[in-house]
């Protein structure tokens, strides 16, 4: 299997900054390309925002910034990338149109990777003409800190090459989940859309308020979530008798109308209500500070789960396991 050295990023927002980072502190070289005026000069705000927190959790010895490299030729990142992870704007057209030069560029083994959240791969690499390398490795922000990547292959995608991928998602210590079939969404965002939906109806009507909904997952599931996730939760509420009792015994509320799954009206009233709330959650802090604050408190939870080897913790436990 080919070593790979140089991580191609391309696309330098939030998340493609993110991919550098976490690239840079696993030893990699990095080459990146965004055609944004400035885009050079806000990946490095970013990478430097984000270095102290991943010094906390943990380089690895040859970890490095100035193994970044920007350029504004698109062909040169695809010259010399082993791997390339596409992060521009989720829109089929633009991934489409990018993915073909991409795969025109790029060298044989190269496998190209796109951070989509929910768009199908087999419509992404439906104008390459090398689409078995093409599929879907989609991260969660912040992609320097959370371990989940989803990897989906497309109707043309090779096996071996979501292997590859899979492999090399986990040298960078995170956690891969293979979704076994391609489906708009994927898993994550399909779970965390029907949540976001259902605070969104809360919000136009008036129930809750951007904090209260906030509230009530810091509080409560939020915080099972973290180690347990949502069924295992569950089965545990069923007693001794677990998940059948549970869903025996509640099972019968699932009629009820309790929530609204198609998404509300945005409208102008439901968005001021959105921005006035979440700025006042901010409380005059900037985005960069409530970025520190929220790496911080990741790590602190990511921490105490790897005492116990569960849920992101244990991907920590793992590869601290494998360092040794």
């Amino acid at each position: 299997m080919q070593t790979i050295r140089t991580v191609g990023v391309v696309g330098c927002g939030v998340i493609g900054a993110g991919w550098a980072t976490r690239c840079l502190a696993r030893g990699l070289t990095v080459i990146a390309t965004d055609p944004a005026p400035g885009a050079e000069a806000r990946l490095r705000v970013s990478i430097d925002n984000a270095w102290p927190a991943i010094e906390k959790l943990g380089l690895t010895d040859n970890a490095d910034r100035s193994r970044l490299t920007f350029t504004d030729d698109l062909e040169e990142v695809c010259r010399h990338a082993d791997f390339i992870q596409e992060n521009a704007p989720e829109d089929e057209n633009i991934k489409r149109a990018l993915h073909k030069r991409l795969d025109a560029a790029a060298r044989p083994e190269c496998i190209i990777a796109s951070s989509s959240s929910g768009l199908l791969p087999s419509r992404i690499q439906i104008d390459c003409e090398h689409p078995q390398r093409v599929l879907i490795g989609h991260p969660f922000n912040p992609v320097y800190l959370l371990p989940l990547v989803e990897v989906v292959g497309g109707c043309k995608t090779d096996s071996s090459n979501v292997d590859r991928a899979i492999g090399f998602y986990r040298s960078l210590a995170m956690y891969t989940l293979q979704v076994r079939n391609e489906i708009e969404g994927y898993i994550s965002d399909r779970l965390q859309e029907a949540l976001w939906r259902e605070a969104l109806h809360m919000v136009a009507d008036g129930t809750a308020t951007t904090d209260e909904i906030d509230a009530a997952i810091i509080y409560g599931p939020g915080l099972r979530w973290a180690f347990m996730g949502t069924c295992l939760t569950f089965h545990l509420a069923g007693g001794e008798a677990g998940m059948r009792h549970m869903l025996e015994h509640f099972g019968p509320a699932l009629e009820l109308p309790w929530t609204r799954l198609k998404a509300p009206p945005l409208t102008q009233t439901l968005i001021d209500r959105m921005v006035d709330g979440t700025q006042g959650q901010a409380a005059g802090r900037s985005i960069r500070e409530l970025e520190r604050l929220r790496d911080d408190c990741l790590i602190g939870i990511m921490r105490a789960l790897e005492k116990y080897e569960v849920g992101a913790g244990g991907v920590l436990a793992e590869h601290a396991t494998a360092a040794q």
